[in-house]
């Protein structure tokens, strides 16, 4: 059976249309699997950065520039290495992953020390968007679950980021000698 699903399922899950259930899907209570890390981290570097703020060791423009690097950061996680995903979620894929639509609110949580109403409102309508995707994913988890949407599995999924990321593991494993001429002293 084809499953009619949209082309970027990882940020539509929230939408109904894009929701087909499985036969026989038994619900797990995998979604909120790791949450808890992601926000006392994210809170801890934000807090940091906070504090160097106020301590007059960086001003609004560092600010600004932090924001734009964390910007840079959402698209290493997207395309090459996600920490959260890796190490915090334990998610297989930015499709199956709880936070992918948190990226907006996480990019510009410095502008939050700016005192500027268009810093706050571009931080504003990002922790809408947030709450939005939070409040969807409270109400109906079915759609943000791998186990129970159809549209997240592998086998529906139209995405090229899956394997683009799989192709850099082999080559980074083809050639880890290259990279590492002196190797790991535990595998010799």
């Amino acid at each position: 059976m084809r499953v009619s699903c949209a082309t970027r399922p990882g940020c539509q899950k929230q939408f109904k249309r894009n929701f087909q259930p499985k036969e026989n899907a038994i619900h797990t209570k995998t979604l909120n699997r790791g949450i808890s890390w992601v926000i006392l981290f994210w809170i801890v570097l934000n807090g940091g950065i906070g504090a160097l703020y106020y301590a007059g060791c960086i001003d609004e423009g560092i600010l600004v520039l932090i924001s734009l690097f964390y910007s840079v950061c959402d698209m290493i996680c997207i395309l090459f290495f996600c920490p959260f995903q890796t190490w915090m979620m334990k998610n297989k894929c930015c499709t199956s992953c709880r936070i992918y639509n948190w990226d907006y609110a996480m990019m510009f949580t410095p502008l939050i020390f700016v005192e500027n109403i268009f810093a706050w409102s571009i931080l504003f309508f990002a922790v809408v968007l947030l709450v939005r995707w939070e409040i969807t994913a409270y109400i109906h988890p079915k759609r943000f679950s791998e186990e129970t949407n159809a549209c997240l599995s592998c086998a529906h999924c139209e995405e090229k980021l899956c394997h683009h990321k799989k192709q850099l593991r082999h080559f980074w494993a083809a050639n880890k000698k290259r990279f590492y001429p002196l190797g790991n002293k535990k595998e010799e």
